[in-house]
């Protein structure tokens, strides 16, 4: 077996970061005391607010690594892993511009024209223009080797003809990036012929149909495409270099606080019920190692971070990230069952126990968007040398 070395480097945080983590802090806690939003769990996923996502663009706080000319505020990736991780803890609805500054905006950075470049990036970034993922199909599973969608070449572009599944968002956003096959699947070699296509959701032949999970929010949808005309501009990089352009992305979107603090804010509310109970020492112990144990996963979080500011592409550590992170976010639910009985009662009145129910309805997808974590075991024992 080969030797493996897990790399997750402690950060060295310029104190800008911190500087930055204190207003945005600030800006959440004046917005909570207007109203304009109410804190809720698994926020990125499942809370999406248009106007509140417009207001971080005004503040500067979407695609702040990106260069200024598009947008940005050319900061590091330590400073945008204090916003995102702030707004999570603050329970915000940041759905609307997640994607998109996580994944599609940094991947038109690198990929896209000139053109897309220009007039969307600076959109993005002022929070007025959103995307879906357009990865997961039925029946594919987290195998996105057995990506179905096809795009045939046509005169001027390409049709593209399949379906996608778990499209989150994709009922306000302007945009889809679409994996589809544009050559004939070899066996031998899977991964091959894998394409990335930048697709408005307002063309001919794209339908959106919502599905509604079991707390009643229809975030997730299945899009489906029925021979779309994209040009040839459309393309994001070379024909051929998606599978390449998705194993780079996958370290974003695996790595980050999202995948262990979906149900942090039902944990903190825990704490201040906890301080008005008598005192329980058993209680303050299973607290506690929850506490001890979101800070190491943070630890490892933030190094990943550091590895993607320095241009490395942390796969395996990602998966390691997210495999822990989401079965521990999974796990909050239920110790905190052991001291606060759930009601399955939402809008009840009662701020905690609707958290408690939020988080206790979502959890079973933790471990299953962006990979499951049997893929993610596998992407693990490939990088130690085991498969």
């Amino acid at each position: 077996m080969q030797n493996i070395n897990f790399n997750f480097p402690a950060p060295i945080v310029d104190p800008s970061v911190e500087t930055l983590r204190m207003d945005v802090r600030q800006f959440l806690a004046d917005e909570r005391r207007k109203g304009t939003f109410h804190p809720g769990a698994d926020c990125w996923c499942a809370g999406i607010d248009t106007d509140f996502t417009r207001r971080l663009g005004q503040k500067g706080w979407i695609g702040v690594t990106w260069p200024k000319e598009y947008g940005g505020q050319e900061l590091t990736a330590l400073h945008r892993y204090v916003i995102t991780e702030e707004l999570l803890v603050a329970g915000a609805p940041v759905h609307a511009h997640w994607i998109a500054d996580r994944q599609s905006g940094p991947l038109i950075l690198q990929s896209g024209t000139k053109a897309m470049k220009e007039g969307i990036l600076p959109r993005i970034a002022a929070g007025t223009c959103y995307f879906a993922l357009g990865l997961s199909e039925p029946g594919a599973g987290s195998d996105l080797a057995a990506v179905r969608t096809r795009a045939l070449p046509t005169e001027g572009g390409w049709q593209i003809t399949g379906t996608k599944l778990w499209s989150s968002g994709a009922q306000v956003c302007e945009y889809m990036t679409v994996l589809a096959r544009t050559s004939k699947v070899d066996e031998n070699h899977r991964h091959a012929g894998l394409t990335q296509f930048l697709v408005r959701l307002d063309s001919p032949g794209v339908s959106i149909r919502g599905i509604r999970d079991m707390s009643g929010v229809e975030h997730f949808n299945e899009t489906n495409f029925e021979n779309v005309f994209v040009p040839d501009d459309a393309v994001l990089g070379a024909v051929g270099d998606g599978w390449k352009q998705i194993t780079g992305e996958l370290a974003m979107e695996r790595s980050g606080p999202e995948r262990f603090l979906s149900t942090f804010v039902a944990l903190e509310r825990a704490f201040s019920e906890m301080a008005a109970m008598p005192e329980n020492s058993h209680q303050k112990a299973v607290l506690g190692r929850l506490v001890a144990r979101i800070r190491a996963l943070r630890s490892m979080s933030l190094g990943i971070a550091t590895l993607l500011q320095n241009g490395q592409s942390p796969e395996v550590e990602a998966a390691i990230v997210k495999d822990l992170g989401t079965r521990f976010e999974q796990e909050i639910v239920e110790k905190l069952r052991e001291f606060w009985p759930i009601f399955m009662s939402q809008n009840s009145g009662d701020d905690f126990q609707n958290l408690l129910s939020e988080s206790l309805l979502r959890q079973p997808s933790f471990t299953l968007r962006g990979g499951t974590n049997e893929i993610l075991k596998g992407i693990i024992a490939r990088g130690l040398g085991l498969r």
